[in-house]
C-alpha cells in the first residue's frame, strides 16, 4: 500500500490498472479483426506495476535525456502496449480504436511514429540489444541514471542475438539495464524449448553475468518487490524471469495452444470475465533532473588528405577521416566488430578511447547498440568487413523502419582482398544495402573521396554503406574537388569517345588502364567513376548514354544488384539507349593474388578491353 512519503499508485490500483490493460487489448484487437491479445495479457501485470511504480516518463518532454526507456522486445504485444499509453494519457480513446488501420499511428507493431516509442520491433530479438546500446549511451556518454527496460517474450529467447545481447551488457556491467522476460510457455505452434522451467532460463541469464530474479509475473507485489532489487542491483543488469499465463484471465484463452495472434473468439464475454471496462488513468514518475547531461569536448584537428598521383588505401582513409570527425565533432562515437586495425577504426579508438566501443565478433549486436546510440542522439559509425555485415542485415533491415540514423563501413571489399578467399570477400553488400528503404550506398575509389562523403553521413538521416577496399589505389581526386552523396566522377572523356565504362572502388583503376590501352590502338573510351552507387548521378550516366555507343560496367561485386544494375534502373525510362554491358564477379572464387583474382572473375583491364572489341565489332556487324 502507499505510504505517506510515496505518492505512487499501490498495488490494488496495479492489479486493476492490469485488468484495464487486458481489456483494452481484447477490444483493440478485435476492432481491427487482428492482432495478439493473449500474448498482452500475460505481460499485462509486469507492465501495469512497471508503468505505475517504477518507470520515470515525462510524456510532455519525449525528448528529454533524464526520461526512462521502455522498450518492447515482443513488438507483437502492441495491444499492451497502446493500452498502457492510453493510461498514461499519451492516446485517447478516440486513437485506441484506430489500432492496425492505413492511417493510424498505432501500427500492427509499435514504430517510431508513436511517441515515445525509441525503435521499432516486431522481428523478434532486436529489443534487447538495442537497449544495450541505449544503456551504453547512459552509462558511458550521456552520464545520466535513467533506466532502460525492455519487455522479452520467452519464444526470442532462441534468438541468438538475445544472447549477444546477454553476453556483451554482462560484460559491460550494465547495471541501468533491466530485462523483463514474459514466460508464458506458449509460442505460436507449440510449448517453446523450456516452457515454464524458469530454473533453466535463471541459470542461463546467470552465466551470462545477469542477476536473475525469478517471480510470479501475476504477483504484483512480487513483481513490485523485483523491480525494486533490480534497480538496487549494482554491477550486473538484471533479468526479471516473470512466469505467465498467455491469455491470463479468460478461460477459453488461457495457457492454451491455438490461440497466438487472433483476436478471441468472444470479445464481449471476455470483457465480462475480466470485470469489465475501467477508465484508470495514470501520473506516470517524473525523472530525476538533478544529473547534468554530460558532452565531450572537440579538440579539433587537420583534415587528411592525399597527394593526387601518390597510393592510397580506402580503409585507411576511413580511419583517418572517422579520427578527423572525432576530434572535430563531440556526438561522433564509433563501434567495431573486433577487426579495428583492419577498418583502421583503431584509429578513432586511439585518439578518442571514451568515444569509442569495441563490439567483439557480434554483428547484430553492433547493429543494435549503433541504433541504440542514436535513440540518445549520438552519431555513430560502425564497421566491420563487408562481408559480415550480412549477418546483421535483419537490423539493417529493421533500423529503416525505425528510422534509425546508420552510418555502416564495409572493408574488404570484393575478390580485391586477395588469399584469404571467398568467405572474406563482400560480393553481396551494394545489392543488399540498396534494398534498404532511403539508403545510401557509396564505393569511393580514392582516398580523398573518403573524407568529404564521411562528412555528409555524419549529417545525413537514414542508413548509409560506404564499401572501401583492403588494398590501394591511385588517388585522383584533388582534395579540393566537390565530391558528394549522389554524385559522380568523369575521370576521362573526349568528344570522340565511343565506349562509355562506368565503374567504382578498385575497378576504376582497371577501367583507367583500360582506356590507356585502347587510346594506344586509337578507340576513345570515356570512365565514370560512380563512388555514389545509390543515388546514383544519373544525368551523367544518361549524358553518356546519349554521347556514346556503348555503356559497359564494371564493379568487384555480383552481377545482381550492384552498380549495373542501378545504371540500368537510371536507363529505363529512356526511350533510346545505347546497349548496356555489365561486367561482375560471376564465378565462385578462390584463393589467389588480387591480380589473379580480379583477372578470374573478368574485371580487370584487359576484360575491359576485350568486351570493347567484342561491342565495337557487334555494333560494325550490325551496320
Amino acid at each position: 500500500m502507499t505510504t505517506a512519503s510515496d505518492t505512487r499508485p499501490d498495488l490494488d490500483f496495479c492489479t486493476e490498472l492490469a485488468q484495464q490493460l487486458r481489456v483494452d487489448s481484447v477490444v483493440m484487437s478485435d476492432r481491427a479483426g487482428s492482432g495478439h491479445p493473449t500474448s498482452s495479457m500475460s505481460a499485462a501485470d509486469l507492465v501495469a506495476v512497471l508503468l505505475g511504480r517504477h518507470l520515470r516518463w515525462d510524456l510532455q518532454a519525449p525528448d528529454d535525456p533524464h526520461n526512462d526507456h521502455l522498450i518492447f522486445s515482443k513488438g507483437h504485444a502492441s495491444p499492451l502496449y497502446y493500452a498502457m499509453l492510453h493510461a498514461a494519457g499519451a492516446i485517447d480513446e478516440p486513437e485506441l480504436r484506430t489500432y492496425r488501420r492505413l492511417d493510424s499511428r498505432l501500427e500492427g507493431h509499435p514504430t517510431p511514429r508513436m511517441s515515445p516509442t525509441d525503435v521499432a520491433t516486431g522481428s523478434l530479438g532486436q529489443g534487447l540489444p538495442i537497449g544495450v546500446g541505449i544503456a551504453l549511451a547512459a552509462k558511458e556518454l550521456d552520464k545520466l541514471p535513467y533506466r532502460v527496460w525492455v519487455l522479452c517474450g520467452d519464444s526470442e529467447m532462441a534468438e541468438g542475438s538475445m544472447w549477444e545481447a546477454f553476453q556483451y551488457a554482462g560484460w559491460r556491467g550494465l547495471d541501468n539495464l533491466t530485462a523483463i522476460i514474459d514466460v508464458n510457455r506458449l509460442g505460436q505452434t507449440r510449448e517453446t524449448m523450456l516452457g515454464h522451467d524458469l530454473d533453466a532460463y535463471a541459470a542461463r541469464v546467470s552465466a551470462f553475468g545477469w542477476h536473475p530474479v525469478v517471480v510470479d509475473g501475476h504477483d504484483v507485489a512480487a513483481i513490485d518487490r523485483a523491480y525494486t532489487e533490480a534497480q538496487h542491483t549494482s554491477g550486473r543488469p538484471c533479468a526479471i524471469i516473470a512466469r505467465t499465463l498467455k491469455g491470463r484471465g479468460v478461460a477459453a484463452v488461457e495457457d492454451k495452444l491455438g490461440k497466438h495472434g487472433k483476436p478471441l473468439d468472444d470479445a464481449t464475454a471476455a470483457v465480462a470475465e475480466l470485470g469489465g471496462f475501467r477508465d484508470l488513468r495514470v501520473e506516470v514518475q517524473r525523472p530525476d533532473l538533478g544529473a547534468e547531461l554530460h558532452r565531450f569536448t572537440a579538440t579539433g584537428g587537420t583534415r587528411p588528405t592525399w597527394e593526387v598521383g601518390t597510393e592510397g588505401s580506402t580503409r585507411e582513409a576511413y580511419g583517418a577521416a572517422l579520427a578527423w570527425l572525432g576530434a572535430t565533432r563531440e556526438d561522433v562515437v564509433a563501434l567495431d566488430g573486433e577487426v579495428s586495425n583492419s577498418t583502421h577504426s583503431d584509429e578513432f579508438a586511439s585518439a578518442e578511447p571514451d568515444r569509442y566501443f569495441e563490439m567483439f565478433i557480434a554483428e547484430q549486436q553492433m547493429v543494435a547498440a549503433t541504433v541504440g546510440l542514436g535513440v540518445r542522439g549520438w552519431t555513430p559509425f560502425a564497421s566491420t568487413f563487408g562481408a559480415f555485415w550480412a549477418r546483421a542485415y535483419d537490423f539493417v533491415r529493421m533500423a529503416a523502419v525505425s528510422r534509425a540514423d546508420l552510418r555502416l563501413c564495409g572493408s574488404h571489399a570484393g575478390v580485391a582482398i586477395g588469399a584469404d578467399g571467398p568467405s572474406q570477400m563482400a560480393l553481396e553488400d551494394l545489392a543488399s544495402m540498396r534494398a534498404i528503404h532511403g539508403s545510401a550506398v557509396l564505393h569511393p575509389s580514392d582516398a580523398n573521396q573518403v573524407v568529404p562523403l564521411m562528412e555528409e553521413m555524419a549529417d545525413r538521416g537514414g542508413i548509409t554503406y560506404l564499401r572501401v577496399l583492403r588494398g590501394t589505389t591511385t588517388v585522383r581526386t584533388p582534395a579540393d574537388e566537390r565530391v558528394h552523396i549522389g554524385g559522380s566522377r568523369t575521370v576521362r572523356h573526349d568528344q570522340d569517345d565511343e565506349v562509355t565504362v562506368l565503374a567504382c572502388g578498385v575497378t576504376v583503376d582497371e577501367a583507367v588502364d583500360a582506356a590507356d590501352l585502347l587510346a594506344a590502338q586509337g578507340i576513345g573510351m570515356r570512365v565514370v567513376d560512380c563512388y555514389s552507387v545509390k543515388p546514383l548521378d544519373a544525368d551523367t550516366v544518361r549524358r553518356a548514354a546519349a554521347e556514346t555507343d556503348a555503356l559497359i560496367t564494371v564493379e568487384d561485386h555480383r552481377p545482381e544488384g550492384g552498380l549495373g544494375d542501378a545504371v540500368l534502373e537510371a536507363l529505363a525510362a529512356e526511350p533510346v539507349r545505347p546497349q548496356v554491358h555489365k561486367l561482375a564477379v560471376d564465378v565462385m572464387p578462390t584463393s589467389g593474388t588480387p591480380e589473379e583474382l580480379m583477372k578470374a572473375a573478368g574485371i580487370d583491364a584487359e576484360a575491359i578491353v576485350a568486351l570493347v572489341h567484342r561491342v565495337r565489332t557487334a555494333s560494325e556487324a550490325h551496320l
